[in-house]
């Protein structure tokens, strides 16, 4: 087995590989396989079997997602399109949202069963939508898959169902996390999304480690008894952001928890980083400073435009990255014609339990900031209007600390 970090493993770390070694053997037990990298950059952090085959679950859904935003972005769906169940898509296993034959269910909605519930009928609605049938989308998803990097990945069905043939890699399956983040960013917020309604029920995501673990805002979950318990997950922190994934876990609690050590020991390798290891004491100070006083002039910058102008707010978050990504979704997302000479910026401020960052495009007049404001609550974005500093009244003070997430 392949076990490798950019820095010596600590004796804590060490008596993890042995577990993960033992654990990886044990013939009743699938495949344990992980990966961290970089998202920015793709700088593999850490690897253990990370391309070894095994069978994604319903992670396979990321490349279904993938497929549905690509359909989105080239005009063969719209987010308000309604897709119809057929009777093979009724009939798909659980999870599911339990949709019948001739039942409909809009793209946006099935984008957030399938993000939530993970719903296997749903995953067949838009594998016939987009493919005709599920074996014709399966091919399509393989050649997606090769385009972009997959190499070792076999796509059977749109849901992750179990099938021998369905096979890809940890490290693949990275791939696929940053093709959704960089191909796709306006719709990324989607992964961020804690619960669903639809027909009067209402569905929990089952990524729980968007409330467990700081800056971590998607991406998913999937488990099948061949597969064990799969994850992929991407954090935000320090301006910086990981992508993960962990395969073959034994429970989703334990998995949670090993992906969560995972990505804090990867944050520890980015933020001291191989050139800082190399440099003098004095050097390190000086680049230091250096941020420092980049961030300072960048926030004030910011914060004289701010006044200015009316604007729109997308969120408020504890990180920065968090809150740089949000605002830099929203505005992708949006046509040029709308956003005229609007800018991103993150707004920090210091509050009682610590600073909040508040993502928010400014330079708008007041009609075009509540526009913009209704287009964007269409597509799941939280959002209200800013009206320039010294307006900003009691009711909408208190309204923006509701905003504020991780």
């Amino acid at each position: 087995m392949k076990v490798s970090f950019l820095h010596s493993p600590s004796p804590a770390l060490a008596v993890m590989a042995v577990l993960l070694v033992l654990f990886s053997a044990h013939p009743a037990l699938a495949k344990y396989a992980a990966i961290i990298v970089d998202a920015d950059t793709g700088a593999v952090l850490h690897e253990v079997n990370a391309d070894t085959r095994n069978y994604p679950a319903s992670l396979t859904k990321m490349m279904t997602l993938y497929m549905t935003f690509e359909a989105l972005g080239d005009g063969r769906f719209t987010l308000d399109q309604k897709l119809r169940a057929s009777k093979r898509a009724s009939n798909q296993a659980p999870s599911k949202l339990g949709l019948k034959k001739g039942q409909s269910i809009t793209v946006r909605d099935a984008i957030l069963a399938l993000v939530t519930k993970s719903a296997n009928d749903v995953a067949t609605i838009i594998a016939e939508s987009l493919g005709e049938d599920e074996a014709n989308f399966a091919r399509m998803m393989t050649r997606k898959a090769k385009e972009i990097g997959m190499s070792s990945t076999t796509f059977r069905n749109a849901s992750g169902l179990p099938n021998r043939r369905q096979l890809s890699t940890a490290r693949d399956l990275s791939v696929l996390a940053r093709g959704l983040l960089t191909d796709h960013p306006e719709y990324y917020h989607f992964f961020s999304v804690q619960s669903f309604s639809h027909n009067g029920k209402t569905y929990k995501n089952h990524n729980k480690m968007l409330k467990t673990y700081s800056g971590a805002d998607g991406i998913k979950t999937g488990y099948i008894r061949a597969s064990g318990f799969n994850l992929a997950a991407s954090a935000a922190r320090y301006d910086r952001r990981l992508v993960g994934v962990v395969m073959g876990g034994l429970s989703a609690k334990s998995r949670n928890i090993h992906m969560a050590k995972l990505l804090d020991k990867g944050f520890r390798v980015i933020r001291s980083g191989v050139a800082m290891k190399d440099m003098g004491e004095s050097q390190k100070q000086a680049l230091l400073e250096s941020k420092k006083k980049t961030q300072r002039a960048t926030a004030a910058k910011a914060v004289k435009k701010a006044k200015a102008a009316w604007g729109i707010q997308v969120g408020a978050f504890s990180r920065y990255a968090s809150a740089h990504l949000v605002a830099s979704s929203a505005a992708r997302h949006l046509p040029p014609s709308l956003l005229a000479n609007a800018k991103v910026v993150v707004l920090p401020q210091k509050e009682e339990n610590g600073m909040i960052y508040r993502a928010r495009l400014i330079g708008l007049d007041k009609a075009r900031a509540r526009h913009v404001c209704e287009e964007l609550k269409k597509d799941n974005f939280r959002c209200m209007a800013i009206p320039p500093k010294g307006k900003v009244s009691a009711a909408l003070s208190a309204a923006d600390k509701q905003m504020v997430r991780k």
